[in-house]
């Protein structure tokens, strides 16, 4: 990870060059750096940090999903919010997402976690904070990614229209509040996690929502199904 040339798909760095000038995007790299020269063990793998920019062009952004910041166990973080690697223990929050996936459209719940294939078509995966040490959560928070995301955020909402964005707990309608909702969809609703998803996550239909939007505005919407990596038909 560098500040001088950060490993990032380019309609992103193009977006953001001059972002990665900012003196705080400088401390923040070299506190990540010193984090990983200390030994200590942090989340995502470094080339990972950036994968929900690489999976998703700025181009081909049509839904963000926000979560806050990387799963902090072993194995678990991949550079996408809610999603975890093939073969890793679907958490409790995605669980119950697959819960509201399945009453909304119908579709059978997932067996792995994995939602690059979201990814893939449009839907940025977006923490607001990138990195985490293990087994600490909010460990990297204050320390400049919020400052980051902020501003793909804000970039999002002034040079494109007709985005959905997805906004799940408080901490996430907080940080949305820079978006423009004359030109974009908000959907918001309590956090999926099992302390919450009782109290409005359930039945809120964000997917169907979603779609109709997009629809609605001539954009190829989201197929949601989820593929069986040992039966992608």
């Amino acid at each position: 990870m560098s500040e001088y040339d950060p490993q990032i798909d380019p309609s992103w760095k193009a977006v953001l060059q001059d972002e990665f000038r900012q003196g705080y995007y400088e401390s923040l790299t070299g506190f990540v750096v010193s984090e990983l020269q200390d030994k200590k063990v942090v989340y995502p793998p470094p080339s990972r940090i950036f994968a929900a920019f690489d999976l998703t062009p700025f181009d081909r952004v049509k839904v963000v999903i926000l979560g806050q910041d990387p799963y902090h166990g072993p194995n678990q973080a991949h550079g996408l919010s809610f999603s975890v690697p093939d073969r890793v223990t679907v958490p409790p929050s995605l669980m119950n997402i697959y819960k509201e996936l399945h009453a909304d459209l119908g579709l059978p719940i997932p067996k792995h976690g994995n939602l690059e294939h979201w990814a893939r078509q449009g839907v940025l995966l977006l923490n607001a904070v990138l990195t985490v040490r293990h087994k600490t959560p909010a460990s990297h928070a204050g320390k400049g990614w919020e400052k980051f995301t902020d501003r793909v955020i804000r970039e999002l909402s002034e040079r494109k229209q007709h985005l959905v964005f997805i906004l799940w707990g408080k901490y996430a309608q907080e940080k949305g509040k820079v978006i423009d909702p004359d030109k974009h969809l908000i959907i918001q609703s309590p956090h999926p996690s099992p302390y919450s998803a009782s109290y409005g996550f359930f039945g809120s239909k964000p997917f169907s929502k979603t779609n109709q939007y997009l629809e609605s505005h001539g954009i190829t919407p989201i197929d949601w199904r989820i593929p069986d990596p040992a039966n992608p038909a």
